[in-house]
């Protein structure tokens, strides 16, 4: 054998040895990423007694635990408006390691408002676990719950999400008539930005919560505003503007050049949340 060939035998060797390697941690690595997405998708957000305290503080008599499907029951917070008359309704859908009861605080932002906030299955103190299914089904038993609500006005409701929310605002647009839908950070699908995260995994075939948004969009024809910020490493904005394009109602997108997934610019961000909601404030 003359060196050219030894050297054509030992490459192909070494390529057979690299492609073995590969199929090995191929085989390794995927059943794990499998196994693990529930944890790596859910990141479960507590609620301790110090942020418990604060919350009852900030909304006397205003915990809810509502008992959906499966015997669970969600934990959260029902804040009626101010005032008498049934009052429009924001149902705010939490991003992913969020506890909601935070968003107590900005209810100085959102006079006239009717508050519903509450935790996903598995966080917070509501019972269960989180799973795609189980989040889509328990935002229709909150809306069909909060509509019967005397305090609620239910030609005024309108859908919150944000990041991981955002997903399941869409999909209760898609069930449910809403006045309107706000998505903060909003996504496509969650296949396609874990994708862009895991470039060599085959990501769709391995998902079993795609939060497939932009198969619903071009169904609903609800007003929708987007709010995404060009910087945001964990959703990039390209995911918002596609779901948008898909849009099947008035929709307008907006995209912040100051902060990130994590920092909103306070005063432009509300002030862009405020008008949008503008047509449906307190009468």
């Amino acid at each position: 054998m003359g060196v050219i060939d030894s050297a054509v035998a030992l490459l192909g060797l070494l390529l057979r040895g690299a492609a073995g390697v590969l199929l090995a941690l191929a085989l390794i690595i995927y059943p794990f990423l499998y196994l693990m997405q529930d944890r790596m998708l859910f990141l479960r957000a507590g609620l301790g007694a110090q942020q418990l305290a604060w919350a009852r503080a900030q909304a006397p008599g205003a915990e809810a635990r509502i008992p959906v499907a499966d015997g669970v029951e969600l934990h959260g917070w029902f804040v009626p408006a101010a005032g008498t008359a049934p009052a429009p309704l924001l149902i705010y859908f939490g991003g992913n390691a969020e506890e909601v009861s935070a968003m107590l605080a900005e209810r100085p932002q959102l006079p006239g408002w009717a508050l519903l906030l509450v935790n996903y299955r598995g966080y917070g103190l509501s019972g269960g676990a989180p799973s795609q299914k189980a989040l889509f089904a328990d935002a229709l038993a909150l809306y069909d719950w909060a509509r019967q609500r005397p305090e609620v006005d239910p030609g005024r409701i309108v859908a919150w999400g944000r990041s991981l929310g955002t997903g399941v605002a869409v999909q209760l647009a898609a069930q449910r008539p809403l006045a309107g839908v706000l998505l903060i950070s909003p996504y496509d699908s969650m296949a396609a930005v874990a994708q862009r995260h895991y470039p060599f995994v085959p990501v769709r075939w391995l998902l079993r919560h795609p939060f497939d948004a932009l198969a619903l969009a071009p169904v609903i024809r609800t007003p929708a505003l987007a709010i995404a910020m060009a910087h945001d490493e964990v959703i990039p904005a390209v995911h918002s503007r596609r779901l948008m394009a898909a849009w099947g109602g008035p929709q307008r997108l907006v995209v912040f050049d100051d902060g990130d997934h994590n920092t909103l610019p306070a005063r432009a961000y509300w002030a862009a949340v405020t008008a949008f909601l503008a047509p449906w404030a307190q009468r």
